[in-house]
């Protein structure tokens, strides 16, 4: 029901908005989320630890990815090329006889991620376990 004003000649109605419980209704927010705001606590992300291992690999066999994407195996000081579709066939050929034995990764800067990631996706899929990425420490 509009508001009526007895002033002047007659009845007549208010055409003003009324900002009071507009206002009681934002402090009452705004104390809420002050209240809230520090029990809310930020996302964390857990992150997986890395550990050293119990023991030491038998022998390491390490993939070199070139920039122009040649993939080269180096396996007891020996250096080889391959080629992508004959690699897990080498490197299981390279395991044998060595029952524990570690395969890394290493990939020149300027190669695209897609390139090591189908490397280490091939290298899981032939059943290679232990397969890991090299990288080098910031000064």
């Amino acid at each position: 029901m509009p508001a009526v004003s007895n002033r002047g000649r007659g009845r007549r109605t208010i055409n003003e908005i009324n900002m009071v419980p507009f206002i009681d209704v934002m402090l009452v927010l705004l104390i809420i989320f002050m209240v809230t705001a520090p029990m809310i606590s930020p996302s964390m992300v857990d992150l997986p630890s890395v550990g050293k291992a119990a023991k030491q690999p038998d022998q390491v066999i390490q993939i070199v990815v070139q920039k122009d994407d040649s993939l080269e195996m180096v396996s007891d000081s020996k250096k080889s090329k391959i080629n992508f579709e004959n690699l897990a066939n080498s490197v299981q050929m390279a395991q044998t006889g060595h029952n524990n034995s570690a395969v890394v990764i290493s990939a020149d800067r300027q190669v695209k991620y897609e390139v090591v990631v189908k490397v280490m996706d091939t290298l899981q899929r032939a059943g290679i376990q232990r397969v890991g990425l090299s990288v080098q420490l910031a000064p």
